[in-house]
């Protein structure tokens, strides 16, 4: 196991947008030790979005390195980079992300499919809807799921395929606090019992507070971590 999940070295990624060339990473730097429970914070326009996409493989930089897990994936074709990201990041989404004429399950088995899985998908799936309390949920279509569970079948998607990571935007931001306290608890299980590395992208502060660390970004730059 590599000492660090996430070795992000100098990270800059520009947009160029008409003639107007914008910066919205400017050298981050960030390492994360496996098992470790951070957020990154920051005002809208700060970079928090476009480093999330960094980190989960869904973009890459315009220079510096990134290794996930101990892998090089700054340097990936987008086709390379959709395979680590299937093997090694889990995404929970604020909207949940869910297919809404699937069944829990079915939505669960997804990354599998992705990742090219043929057999014991269906077991696996279920063993995750089970480890979030919604085993007796397996056949119901999101439509027929409190918000709470629905983010609950998220956590199991992401899940499934053992990620290194998981990566979590905004959470709890479409749930009630009784439900947002509920997936936030969780969350943070997975981290007690299963040593999961846990990376929120977040503008609320309660969820920073349950986090031992916080990465705070300004204008594309990390500006504090503690």
């Amino acid at each position: 196991m590599s000492e660090w999940v996430i070795d992000a070295d100098t990270l800059v990624k520009t947009y160029q947008m008409g003639e107007i060339e914008v910066r919205a990473l400017r050298g981050v730097s960030l390492r994360v030790r496996p098992g470790e429970v951070i957020s990154i914070m920051g005002p809208s326009g700060s970079g928090k979005t476009t480093l999330m996409n960094l980190l989960g493989c869904l973009d890459r930089p315009s220079s510096g390195s990134y290794r996930l897990d101990g892998e090089l994936v700054s340097d990936l074709s987008d086709d390379e980079l959709a395979e680590v990201r299937s093997r090694k990041v889990g995404f929970v989404f604020q909207s949940f992300n869910l297919l809404g004429r699937q069944t829990a399950l079915v939505n669960v088995e997804l990354p599998m499919r992705y990742a090219g899985m043929m057999r014991g998908r269906k077991k696996r799936a279920t063993a995750a809807l089970e480890a979030v309390g919604l085993g007796d949920r397996l056949q119901h279509r999101p439509s027929e799921l409190s918000g709470g569970q629905q983010q609950r079948v998220a956590i199991a998607r992401a899940l499934v395929n053992d990620p290194s990571i998981i990566l979590a935007d905004e959470p709890t931001g479409n749930l009630d606090s009784k439900s947002g306290d509920e997936v936030m608890q969780y969350l943070l299980g997975l981290n007690s019992k299963q040593g999961t590395t846990l990376v929120f992208v977040t503008h609320d502060p309660e969820i920073a507070a349950h986090t031992k660390r916080v990465v705070r970004l300004f204008d594309g730059e990390i500006v504090d971590d503690r």
